[in-house]
């Protein structure tokens, strides 16, 4: 079954590195010929490949012990003593770690959590990004995450967007809601600031892939994945328009890239969007201004429909107070 989940999920999950075995420590022995020396000396002698000050680093964490203890730097050894070095983390190893990392939790229930992602903060490690993500802090809150693909994460924001996702929280529920997600029955409605005067309602049914260029970047290509975006105006401003934006696929950065595909690239949204306009309100703010503010789906075990909501993060918010005040920009 984790196979099937890893597969099905709608989202470009290429960036997934699953975890590798942890290699082994490495067991050495104190020479007979270094009686008398320091540690760091000896340890120096036996690890030339290493520095000394990477040797004593070592040793003050712990990550090289000498007789299973961890000895001062300056402390005498007399040859024999049986050093154990730990392995450096690799990236995917750290990945997997769990970590106390605070989660805004707006529901929570023994099958799914629903959480309130605030910016800044990554779903899934990847590159550079192995560590301080929502991953790891589900392995920190939950003694089953490890158990499941992904620690039961199955749709992803980027890092700069807030609001809400779903995690799953038994193997059950995460087959349910992968399946809810192809089936397109999970409701997710964005909060977006746009540039420009968008009409007052529109699809944009515009297939997704990689940049045949630039390839860190998606865009709307011939023979890209199927993706459906639908968006009315919420507010209109002197250069700029809040639309609501209904994702009925969930593409990596659809929303960013369907919207600037018809004209109107998100405020702040340094990859698709504008380097400078005619207002420097929206030049200043320095993230996508994107906020997944409504999350429906079926609960996994109830049956019931469920639905979520989350106001606007501070700065969000901040930047609509200042466009609706009037002030000059």
């Amino acid at each position: 079954m984790k196979c099937a989940i890893e597969n099905s999920l709608e989202e470009d999950w290429s960036d997934y590195s699953p975890a590798v075995p942890s290699p082994s420590p490495q067991r050495e022995s104190i020479p007979d010929d270094c009686a008398g020396l320091r540690a760091d000396q000896a340890l120096a002698r036996l690890f030339p490949e290493h520095s000394r000050s990477r040797l004593q680093a070592w040793l003050k964490s712990g990550r090289i012990l000498i007789n299973g203890a961890s000895p001062d730097s300056k402390a005498k050894v007399w040859g024999g003593e049986t050093v154990l070095v730990s392995p450096e983390p690799s990236d995917a190893m750290l990945a997997e770690q769990a970590e106390d990392i605070p989660l805004q939790v707006i529901h929570e229930d023994d099958t799914v959590v629903v959480i309130d992602k605030p910016v800044g903060l990554v779903v899934h490690p990847g590159s550079g990004n192995w560590s301080g993500t929502l991953l790891n802090a589900l392995l920190h809150r939950y003694a089953n995450a490890r158990e499941l693909p992904r620690a039961g994460i199955v749709h992803r924001l980027d890092k700069d967007t807030s609001g809400l996702l779903v995690v799953a929280r038994t193997l059950e529920a995460q087959t349910d809601l992968v399946r809810q997600l192809q089936a397109r029955t999970v409701k997710r409605h964005y909060l977006a600031l746009v540039h420009g005067q968008p009409g007052e309602s529109g699809e944009v049914n515009a297939p997704i892939g990689r940049h045949p260029v630039q390839r860190t970047k998606m865009a709307v290509v011939p023979g890209g994945r199927e993706a459906l975006t639908r968006y009315r105006v919420i507010e209109r401003f002197a250069r700029a328009t809040l639309v609501e934006c209904e994702l009925a696929t969930g593409r990596t950065h659809q929303i960013r890239v369907h919207m600037a595909h018809i004209g109107h690239p998100l405020v702040g949204d340094g990859t698709y969007g504008k380097a400078r306009s005619a207002d420097p309100r929206l030049d200043a703010f320095p993230r996508q201004a994107l906020h997944a503010w409504q999350l429906g789906l079926i609960h996994p075990r109830t049956g019931e429909p469920c639905r979520w909501e989350t106001s606007l993060p501070d700065d969000f918010e901040g930047l609509l107070a200042l466009l609706r005040s009037g002030s000059a920009p």
